[in-house]
């Protein structure tokens, strides 16, 4: 019987490092660089996400002022973001993993930038809401557990 994405978010743990992250905008031509950069920042966390209109570069925010010079054009998110990571492998066939999480913050009024690794799933949560958002997925997980 397949597992269902109700039954593997109810056992996943929720990961968050206490750290901040900035989000940054580049122009499409500032693959290369942006990743040297990730090249260079060597972070357990980090992305780079290219598609025809743009980079956009997630980092840590205390990094960031060391990369700034060297990426002209960029534009930063006003806001610091917090991770959150699904700390566990997710089978890419699995259905609606997403969905869930993602309706259950959206309930809570809680913008998130969804990423997705391989095998695990990562949000990007307003600093200021991350306790909101840690809450509301364990108030998730533990009705699934009991249901």
């Amino acid at each position: 019987m397949p597992v269902t994405a109700q039954q593997l978010f109810a056992q996943c743990q929720l990961y968050s490092d206490p750290r901040d992250y900035a989000i940054i905008s580049l122009p499409a031509r500032a693959i290369m660089a942006a990743a040297g950069v990730i090249a260079e920042y060597g972070e357990a966390f980090s992305t780079v996400i290219a598609d025809k209109d743009e980079v956009t570069l997630v980092l840590l925010a205390e990094a960031w002022p060391d990369f700034a010079e060297r990426l002209p054009g960029h534009r930063v998110a006003s806001d610091v973001y917090r991770l959150i990571t699904f700390d566990l492998e997710l089978d890419m066939s699995l259905v609606g993993f997403m969905a869930l999480v993602s309706t259950a913050l959206a309930e809570a009024g809680i913008s998130i930038l969804p990423l997705a690794a391989f095998t695990r799933d990562h949000l990007l949560v307003k600093s200021d809401q991350i306790q909101s958002a840690l809450a509301t997925l364990q108030r998730l997980q533990t009705s699934l557990q009991t249901s």
